[in-house]
């Protein structure tokens, strides 16, 4: 399906939902697919790999069916850093084999623009999170960081997400925005930004936070 663009001064965001690949996650990965396999199974994890690899082949498609017109595209990205070294940061993961990060490189030599989107304080606390998540055994994860608390930094970094983009998409320009699909990013939006879900609106996404 195609994004819809408006031809006047207004703001449009294309939000795309994404999954990440194992490639995604860095030194996380390994952990992440250990932790999967003795409930999945090898075949198991075959197959969700394969699923996967579906999705992102409509994400591609759905990316490079909007439009890039003389206004400036910006390209979001859930876990890009604002930091300065955002292509470098993407460079590098596609690299490494993320469909993801290699769309981005795509997309911008095509001419978009991408933009750091997320809080790097926000960001290092979540690994830390996860690191100190995965060190420990399911059994042993009455001391690991709770679930109120993982939900609270989510929702922190869906509201820095969402202010970066109210603050820099400007009038007339159109964005994409690639999030996974646990986030709440455009309940956080100015209430000008128009958005459009080619690929459909995540279900959580549908629930504003209080």
């Amino acid at each position: 399906m195609n994004a819809s663009l408006p031809v006047d001064g207004r703001r449009s965001l294309v939000y795309l939902p994404i999954i990440h690949t194992a490639a995604d996650m860095g030194t996380l990965s390994a952990s992440i697919q250990g932790r999967k396999l003795p409930v999945l199974g090898r075949q198991g994890l075959s197959r969700q790999a394969a699923v996967v690899e579906k999705m992102w082949e409509r994400i591609e498609l759905a990316a490079e069916r909007v439009p890039l017109t003389e206004r400036t595209l910006r390209l979001y990205q859930d876990g890009l850093p604002v930091c300065g070294h955002e292509r470098e940061i993407v460079a590098e993961l596609a690299a490494a084999g993320s469909r993801n990060h290699r769309l981005l490189l795509r997309l911008v030599e095509r001419g978009a623009k991408l933009m750091g989107t997320e809080s790097p304080e926000l960001l290092l606390e979540e690994y830390q999170i996860a690191t100190a998540t995965f060190a420990s055994s399911p059994a042993q994860q009455t001391g690991a960081p709770s679930q109120v608390l993982r939900d609270s930094l989510l929702l922190k970094r869906d509201r820095f997400a969402a202010d970066r983009i109210n603050t820099t998409l400007a009038a007339g320009e159109h964005g994409i925005l690639f999030m996974g699909m646990l986030h709440t990013v455009s309940a956080f939006l100015d209430a000008d930004i128009r958005v459009d879900y080619p690929l459909g609106r995540p279900t959580v996404d549908q629930r504003r936070p209080e």
